[in-house]
């Protein structure tokens, strides 16, 4: 019989839904909400029962009957740092992602969501693979300054999802492939997965690895320091400069990659040296993971709105293929992926795990 399941992914400005019969989509829709909307709530957690009601609005302006639904699958947000998987939306998860005990952000939302909606109608509900999922292996830790440890926050669903697609396109089990996992959007995260976990990662949100359309990646350490102590920028406005206007917004003044390869494809010699270096120092993370894993990789897989790039994908070829080989699958589908991760665990693939 096949497994109906209503997906939710939270934004800051939108809640983004699917309906899904196993793994076909059978409609999904991006609900826009106004700045004045969303100002209205102190809290991200007082924002649930006005997104819970467009939800359940859009589900029945859509003849979708909510007692139908076999499973409710939310988006992770900012839990304390655990393995990658899909978790049951316990009592314990869910406070904290009403406290935020890593940051509050719209991600927060997706679980309480799914619980509150999979309870209503008895349910399961689950998260699969927040950005907070945390394997990396003791060494990967080590920053040079104690009080400093190098953390793991990226793009664990869709960097998961793809590897996983990857092994299973090959007739492998994931926990058996040795991969180097290149996501490029609004962040770029570059992870080594090996034995089923992702043993290190550059941090994809301040302050590691490549740069990105709207962050600096690492910068210089001692010129960082001088910056914060001029006098001249507040913590906020220094911050702003690491994570929403540096990289290519930092230097193009965009952060629209497809506004980029215009001006590439039309010669622009700036826009070609500052996507020339964005390649570097993309391919410098893939030649750091190739070592992570003592350069037994079997593949490269790139992911993300970035992968669309030809100009992007030519140089990282150019740069990286004698690591191995480059499969690449652009954009990404994260609705698909939390889909794919509730399934897993139904279909007794893989177990839930308790937070």
């Amino acid at each position: 019989m096949a497994i109906k399941s209503l997906i939710i992914n939270p934004g800051s400005t939108s809640t983004k839904i699917g309906v899904f019969e196993d793994e076909t989509l059978l409609f999904e829709k991006t609900l826009r909400h106004s700045t004045e909307e969303i100002a209205q709530y102190a809290t991200i957690a007082d924002q649930k029962d006005f997104r819970k009601e467009i939800i359940t609005n859009c589900l029945a302006e859509n003849d979708c009957d909510i007692k139908s639904l076999n499973m409710v699958v939310g988006r992770g947000g900012m839990l304390k740092a655990i393995p990658g998987g899909t978790y049951e939306v316990t009592d314990a998860l869910l406070a904290d992602l009403k406290v935020g005990v890593q940051g509050q952000h719209a991600s927060n939302l997706g679980g309480m969501l799914a619980r509150e909606i999979g309870d209503e109608i008895g349910v399961p509900s689950y998260i699969v693979d927040p950005v907070v999922v945390d394997e990396l292996c003791p060494v990967a830790r080590y920053s040079g300054v104690p009080e400093l440890p190098r953390t793991s926050v990226f793009h664990a669903l869709n960097q998961k999802a793809v590897a996983k697609r990857y092994a299973k396109e090959n007739g492998k089990a994931y926990e058996d492939c040795n991969l180097i996992v290149v996501h490029m959007g609004g962040g770029v995260s570059v992870g080594a997965h090996t034995g089923g976990r992702i043993i290190d990662v550059f941090n994809a949100l301040d302050g590691d690895g490549a740069f990105s359309p709207e962050r600096a990646g690492g910068v210089p350490t001692g010129a960082l320091i001088k910056m914060c102590f001029s006098g001249q920028y507040t913590q906020q406005e220094v911050y702003k400069k690491i994570v929403g206007n540096g990289g290519f917004n930092a230097y193009m003044g965009t952060n629209d990659m497809r506004e980029v390869e215009t001006k590439v494809n039309a010669g622009d010699p700036k826009a070609t040296e500052v996507c020339n270096a964005f390649i570097f120092q993309v391919s410098k993370d893939i030649g750091s993971m190739a070592c992570v894993l003592k350069g037994k990789v079997d593949a490269i897989v790139v992911t993300g709105g970035i992968a669309y790039d030809k100009n992007v994908m030519r140089g990282l070829k150019e740069a990286c293929e004698w690591i191995a080989p480059m499969t690449v699958y652009p954009g990404e589908d994260e609705l698909l992926a939390l889909v794919q991760g509730g399934l897993r665990v139904l279909n007794g693939e893989e177990a839930a795990k308790e937070y």
